[in-house]
């Protein structure tokens, strides 16, 4: 019997039965669901983190009194216990690095309404203080105007840098440059508009008004907590420039040589692998679900199976009776068996990745197509379907032909 008869006479053995397909093929396409719109999510997330981090260099460095990412069980007294890192601290550094460039502060001090004549803003505009370094380190692009210059930043001006959405919010028909904006009823002058970069995990990047350091630590104080962004010039250099960093900040700091560091340093590359042990958490645990539903579902295809065994008796014994081989029959079943699978695979495989990619929509990603999964889906069901289809058909192929013709 050649692969085609098979193949036929296995789908029309699952047509003639469709109750009893239907409910094998609905428990395996749930556990083939559970895997993928599992793994197509966390990829969905894993690409958007990685892209997210590409919008900053990838030489930038960020020194912080807090983890920049936070998980599982931490001591938090550890950490608020730390002195803050200060301004003064930052320009310290800034006088005795010789390594890292773009050293600049990186700090939002407000949350609050920005106004200009009649017009304002939600309470949602994030005011920041910077210098000219910042827009560097954050990636953000001058789309009009200018970048703050040294003597802003020396002589703490009133001026602003304000980004897209705060533009589209208070100028709609006329031009910010030159204009004057108030910030809880202190004046600056916008300087300079940066171009839009979009949002992240669905909180826009362009909310914000970006003042000189200088001039918000007069009103604030010098000694609230910062961080402190630095590049180090090339990928290759990162780590000399943490080490030369790291020392200078002890010294700074007066951390005792046997202490640990009382900061955090982090970089494109530790966030990245710190998100990667967060998906491949994320991944384990989809694989586990998916797993246990997947083998509750092939023990469902092995009785069904041998309910189609049982009911198919005197069809086996025909068979046999006109010369069909074990392997004829053997491969008939398994056949059946892999069919099952692959189809409810199939099925839920196409489902998981269309829920999966809802993620996306969601963050306002692109859309991903989870291959390595998908396969692995295939070559799964394909296992699946031997592995539990197997006995049946052995005991299909072991059946007397008499005793089969004479079953009722």
């Amino acid at each position: 019997m050649n692969i085609t008869e098979v193949i036929r006479q296995s789908f029309d053995s699952i047509t003639s039965n469709k109750l009893r397909s239907s409910l094998t093929l609905l428990a395996i396409t749930v556990g083939v669901f559970a895997i993928i719109s599992a793994n197509t999510a966390v990829l969905v997330l894993d690409t958007y983190f990685k892209d997210t981090l590409s919008l900053m260099g990838g030489d930038v460095i960020t020194v912080s009194k807090y983890p920049a990412i936070q998980m599982g069980p931490m001591d938090w007294d550890v950490y608020r216990n730390r002195e803050d890192i200060t301004i003064e601290q930052m320009e310290r550094l800034d006088e005795l690095s010789r390594q890292a460039e773009g050293i600049g502060p990186n700090r939002n001090y407000r949350t609050t309404r920005v106004t200009y004549k009649d017009k304002e803003t939600e309470p949602n505009i994030g005011i920041r203080g910077g210098n000219e370094n910042y827009l560097e380190n954050n990636a953000y692009t001058i789309e009009r105007g200018r970048n703050f210059l040294a003597e802003d930043i020396d002589y703490a001006r009133s001026v602003a840098i304000i980004g897209a959405d705060v533009e589209s919010a208070l100028f709609e028909m006329e031009d910010a440059l030159g204009k004057e904006i108030r910030i809880e009823g202190r004046p600056y002058t916008i300087i300079g508009i940066t171009e839009a970069k979009g949002n992240v995990f669905g909180n826009t990047l362009d909310r914000y008004v970006l003042i000189p350091y200088s001039n918000l630590a007069g009103i604030y104080g010098k000694n609230q907590n910062i961080g402190i962004q630095l590049r180090a010039g090339s990928v290759e250099n990162i780590e000399n420039v943490i080490d030369e960093v790291t020392g200078i900040l002890r010294a700074i700091r007066k951390v005792d040589p046997a202490a640990v560091n009382d900061f955090e340093i982090s970089t494109n590359e530790s966030l990245s692998n710190s998100l990667e042990s967060f998906t491949g958490i994320l991944y384990t645990i989809g694989f586990v679900v998916g797993g246990v539903v997947l083998l509750g579902a092939g023990i469902g295809v092995m009785n069904i199976m041998l309910v189609s065994v049982s009911e198919r008796t005197r069809e086996i014994g025909v068979r046999k009776a006109v010369g069909a081989t074990k392997n004829a029959i053997i491969s008939q079943f398994l056949m059946e068996s892999i069919a099952l699978c692959q189809i409810g695979g199939i099925i839920g495989i196409l489902l998981g990745a269309g829920l999966g990619n809802a993620a996306a929509l969601w963050l306002e990603s692109g859309a991903v197509i989870p291959w390595g999964s998908a396969l692995g889906g295939v070559v799964g069901m394909m296992l699946v379907g031997v592995v539990f289809g197997v006995y049946p058909a052995y005991k299909a192929a072991q059946l007397d032909p008499i005793e089969s013709l004479r079953y009722e």
